[in-house]
């Protein structure tokens, strides 16, 4: 019977919090994250217990229609505590959630076969995509098939337009799916054979462009090689045909040189090296039956098939390490073998329970009220997700916590031994895997196309011959039961509640500093840092939960307050000490990736993080040799080009630390800090986030719309309310989007785009239109300075210095103070500024009023 009981945050986040040992990041991402609830956001779930006996129970449903089933206690062991086995986000929060009608897959793949450059199969593809992003899906496609700018087309345009403007459609529709209050996640991929892919792997580099998307440009082997020895190379479209409409000859190597500078320069595109993909890629043996690979998952580690689908689960190999951080380490490779082969096992029996998922949202979609033209495509949609995923049973079984492991084993992530040990770790996983599936084959059945003759030269399976010849004697007799069953992902937040390192990557930082922000006002705050807005944050050092297990085996004190130099010291001692993602040898990473990547039959998720410092020349070395190394993709993240959550803790750091609590953050790849003063952006995005401010002066009601660029003011209109000439908004609207847009006679018009409760889209045209020329040039100016980040209270006294005759437009300069003292932190200092009362400089913002601090007095402007 199902347990409608519900739990407050406050109730469900105490049980986490005792149940992670008092990690209180680990609890909240649990209660935020995985807690079952409902669409209304109902906690259903008081601890990660009742998460891990819901999932038991329901694997022990699906079990039980096959021979030897596992129990749900035996299922429970394996998950409790995330000690062993980890499901992915999408069937942790699923399974047995009848609360919610979504999949369980964490990845799919779409695109249309035949004419599926046409506009209609474009806009279909659009509408896919956000159809699977509203059920928690991750979704890929490729731009290949699309015609190349300039080419003829059979309507009114006469020529195309290319790629670029699509990977801006396809990125708008992504930003406008909420997936329980995150964004859905897409991949963009295109050939570098195809015409427009220099524009491709431009698109990015201009700032608010594509903004919701991943890239990665598809490298064949014939490129790669003319981009080494400089030799030219011939594009065409479409670029499979043997007769193409259109070619073209390039130098490879300056395109090569191009994707390399913008990697260095944005960490993207990133790279997949195709003809290894298809090459290695089991699935591709029956490519003429569907499952033929054309793009991959949002992180890359899933290649997919169109309208195929893959769930996800990790195995901690921290937890195999018995006696870890001391001289009798040892990984327990029995258990590993036996858990391998259970987790398989849960693998398949999640992609039943995806079946029955699909049928949920497909009566779903049947019952709906709306009419058969418009749910027909969705419910079309899912039917051949339904119909591929139950044809192959394709699977995604990995690890995390690789990093952990070698540190509890003695070794330093990054050498030759410690790389040698993965290698026989992963070697172990794919060969007991293949073991589970073809197991299941004789008991449950193989997967339905399943063909020993059409894999017999795939490289994979005659490694899995080779290292196991029973196996695959065993396999061409019996089949298997998935048609892949492998991959390494960025395991993100999971990490979090495993409370390890995440998926193949080493720690990022031992140790390191955050900053949580602060009211200054407080009693007992200690502000360490305050930002140009003005915000205060107090720093305190957090300890990597296995570095404190390292310190409590050494007879190291986690309660003792360290000093830098203390610290410094101990990290010296540790296995961490140069095995973090900064100080690893990045040529051997890739080398290790690459070495790994023999026993994954899908492909592998892996950042490669360098210093800000490094040239371009570091970033085309390891692009190289991930190529020459096997890796089917590489990543590159260079120190400071994108915005990100730590900062690392230096001999420089003058603070000493706090004692050792806390928890490893490494809910993505770590990218700078959030509390830095952000990043000037000349180039106006396309669209910005807006916030409606009303008010009232002399009796006049006055609307502000405030462009924000990630939460902070950068641009402002304002104009009257409810008047002939003035700006008609409904009152309830508080918040929409500017989109920005060019005339044809190449004016900017601005525009404000808002949701009314019934879900229709109003716009708001022109809002610069709405300003006589003088209002326009002082808003103008305003935006100019805060699109250069002048603070906020510096731009109040900017505008309260503007010397206007009019006195209309005095009142509008009034309301912008109005509308801009809302995003100035309480407690700023109105530097300047006396009291009109008691004539004390010792006036601070509260609330958008000036308060004096001195006498009390108030005024609010």
């Amino acid at each position: 019977m199902e347990n409608n009981k519900t739990f407050s945050f406050e109730d469900a986040f105490k049980a986490a919090l005792k149940y992670f040992g008092g990690d209180e990041l680990a609890a909240r991402v649990w209660v935020n994250k995985y807690a079952m609830k409902d669409s209304f956001g109902a906690i259903y779930e008081q601890s990660p217990v009742d998460m891990h006996w819901r999932i038991s129970n329901e694997i022990a449903r699906i079990e039980n229609k096959y021979k030897n089933p596992m129990s749900a206690q035996e299922v429970f062991e394996l998950l409790d505590h995330f000690r062993y086995i980890v499901p992915a986000g999408s069937p942790m929060t699923g399974i047995g959630n009848n609360h919610q009608v979504a999949s369980l897959s964490n990845c799919f793949v779409i695109g249309l076969d035949g004419d599926a450059d046409s506009y209609g199969a474009i806009m279909r593809v659009d509408e896919e995509q956000v159809q699977l992003m509203k059920r928690r899906g991750g979704v890929g496609h490729d731009l290949s098939h699309i015609r190349p700018k300039g080419s003829p087309v059979n309507n009114s345009a006469l020529t195309s337009t290319g790629l670029v403007p699509f990977m801006e459609r396809y990125s708008n529709s992504t930003r406008e799916v909420a997936q329980d209050g995150r964004r859905g996640a897409l991949m963009l991929s295109v050939s570098i054979k195809h015409p427009d892919s220099e524009a491709f792997i431009d698109a990015k580099m201009e700032e608010g462009k594509v903004t919701g998307a991943n890239v990665s440009v598809k490298l064949d082997d014939e490129f790669m090689k003319a981009a080494v020895s400089d030799k030219p190379y011939m594009q065409q479209w479409p670029i499979n045909a043997e007769t193409p409409k259109f070619k073209k000859e390039i130098s490879a190597r300056k395109l090569w040189e191009k994707i390399v500078h913008n990697a260095w320069k944005s960490a993207e595109p990133g790279v997949l090296f195709w003809d290894t993909i298809l090459k290695e890629s089991i699935p591709d043996c029956y490519a003429d039956l569907g499952f033929r690979t054309v793009s991959t998952n949002p992180c890359g580690e899933i290649p997919l098939c169109p309208y195929d689908s893959c769930r996800l689960l990790s195995i901690n190999l921290y937890s195999y390490v018995d006696h870890p951080f001391t001289k009798n380490a040892k990984f327990n490779f029995d258990k590993f073998k036996k858990h391998v082969q259970f987790a398989q096992r849960l693998m398949d029996d999640i992609v039943d329970l995806e079946m029955e998922k699909i049928d949920l949202i497909m009566k779903k979609i049947a019952d709906d009220p709306q009419s058969d033209e418009v749910k027909g495509s969705e419910y079309n949609l899912w039917k051949k997700i339904q119909r591929k995923s139950g044809m192959g049973r394709r699977t995604g079984v990995g690890i995390t916590a690789e990093g952990d492991m070698l540190a509890a084993m003695g070794l330093r992530y990054g050498t030759q031994e410690a790389t040698d040990f993965s290698v026989i770790v992963h070697k172990t996983l794919a060969i007991n895997a293949y073991r589970s599936s073809v197991d299941m084959a004789k008991e449950r059945g193989a997967f339905e196309v399943y063909d020993a003759k059409r894999e017999e030269k795939n490289p994979f399976v005659n490694r899995i011959k080779d290292a196991d010849p029973e196996l695959y004697s065993d396999m061409v007799k019996f089949g298997r039961r998935n048609i892949a069953c492998l991959t390494i992902a960025p395991t993100g937040t999971t990490s979090l509640m495993t409370q390890t390192t995440s998926g193949i990557e080493p720690v990022f930082m031992p140790v390191y500093k955050r900053r949580r922000k602060v009211n200054p006002n407080d009693t007992d705050v200690h502000v360490d840092f305050v930002d140009e807005v003005g915000d205060s944050f107090e720093e305190y050092i957090v300890y990597h939960r296995k570095f404190i297990e390292w310190m409590k085996v050494n007879g190291y004190d986690t309660e003792k307050k360290y000093s830098q130099e203390e610290i410094d010291d101990l990290v010296a001692k540790s296995p961490y000490y140069k095995a973090t993602a900064n100080d690893v040898d990045w040529l051997m990473k890739v080398k290790m990736q690459g070495a790994i990547q023999k026993w994954v039959d899908h492909s592998i998720s892996v950042t490669v993080n360098l210093p800000n410092d490094v040239d371009e020349n570091l970033v085309n070395r390891l692009y190289v040799e991930a190529w020459k190394s096997g890796c089917k993709g590489c990543t590159i993240y260079r120190d400071g080009s994108r915005a990100g959550v730590m900062i690392s803790v230096s001999k420089k750091d003058k603070k000493e630390s706090g004692h050792a609590e806390g928890a490893d953050v490494q809910e993505d790849q770590p990218k700078g800090h959030p509390c830095e003063q952000p990043e000037v952006t000349e180039v106006r995005p396309k669209e910005l986030e807006c916030d409606v401010v009303r008010f009232q002066n002399n009796k006049e009601k006055w609307v502000a719309f405030v462009g924000l660029l990630k939460g902070y003011p950068y641009e402002i209109f304002t104009g009257l309310q409810d008047d002939e000439e003035g700006i008609i908004l409904p009152k309830n609207i508080i918040k929409g989007k500017i989109i920005k847009s060019t005339n044809e006679d190449g004016s900017h018009r601005y525009d404000f785009q808002f949701e009314n409760k019934r879900g229709y889209k109003t716009t708001v045209e022109g809002l610069s239109e709405k300003f006589n020329p003088e209002y326009w040039n002082y808003a103008k100016l305003i935006s100019g300075v805060l699109r250069y980040r002048m603070p906020i209270d510096h731009v109040l006294k900017l505008v309260a210095s503007l010397q206007l005759k009019d006195e209309s437009i005095n009142t509008w300069k009034n309301g912008v103070e109005r509308a801009l003292k809302k995003y100035i932190v309480d407690g700023t200092k109105a530097n300047g500024q006396k009291c009109p009362v008691c004539g004390h400089e010792t006036l601070v913002y509260q609330e958008g009023c000036l308060i004096c601090t001195n006498c009390g007095a108030s005024r609010c402007g």
